[in-house]
């Protein structure tokens, strides 16, 4: 009887071996769970060191006609002296975001299939504060038609709500033109003190 009963229970004995592999693999998980995360945390917040801050303060921008083949050149100085537009596209606290050729590169191929992009518009940035005068300008840069192109320059003022500070139209004639189309004063604070319409030549004044 006693050996029937022994052996009974080892027979039936609890195996904990399965319970231990469940262990192991459910910390070896939530290890790489974590070590996930810590690694989506970095990526999501890197080092400031060599970032480019790109906050707009300003946001000025010319547009004309959708699917013109004109190149229009948007030109803009800061009170600095620093100027940007196609050959310079990043200067002081400004940034040419877009240069737009007309109707040339507005087809793209993206992931096999063709895409087009109509609008013709450029965009300049200022990301931050300078107290002084800017200048905005427009070129010319090429013509196809006699009849002159109607381009349409706005200035947006972006923090601390969005304001339009600037609008107006202006009408290009001939290849080479340069007209300034206006000059808006920043106090130290970034606002809009003074609008003028003085004419200053930049491209043609001798920038290389």
């Amino acid at each position: 009887m006693w050996k029937m009963t022994l052996s009974k229970k080892i027979l039936f004995h609890e195996d904990n071996s399965g319970d231990a592999f469940t262990d192991l693999l459910f910390n070896a998980l939530l290890g790489f769970a974590f070590m996930f995360f810590i690694a989506f945390s970095l990526i999501q917040n890197p080092q400031d060191g060599g970032n480019i801050e790109s906050k707009a303060e300003f946001i000025i921008s010319a547009e004309w006609e959708d699917h013109h083949p004109d190149d229009v050149d948007l030109i803009v100085e800061d009170p600095k002296g620093n100027i940007v537009y196609f050959q310079r596209q990043q200067a002081g606290l400004m940034h040419l975001d877009r240069d737009d050729r007309g109707t040339l590169a507005d087809r793209l191929i993206i992931d096999g299939v063709e895409v087009e992009n109509p609008s013709n518009q450029e965009v300049v940035t200022i990301r931050g504060f300078m107290s002084g005068e800017y200048v905005v300008n427009l070129l010319y840069y090429k013509s196809n038609f006699i009849t002159p192109l109607k381009v349409k320059v706005k200035i947006e003022k972006i923090n601390p709500k969005l304001e339009v500070v600037y609008f107006g139209d202006y009408y290009l004639k001939r290849t080479g033109e340069e007209v300034t189309a206006v000059r808006f004063l920043l106090d130290n604070k970034g606002i809009v003190a003074d609008l003028n319409y003085l004419q200053k030549p930049i491209i043609s004044g001798g920038v290389k």
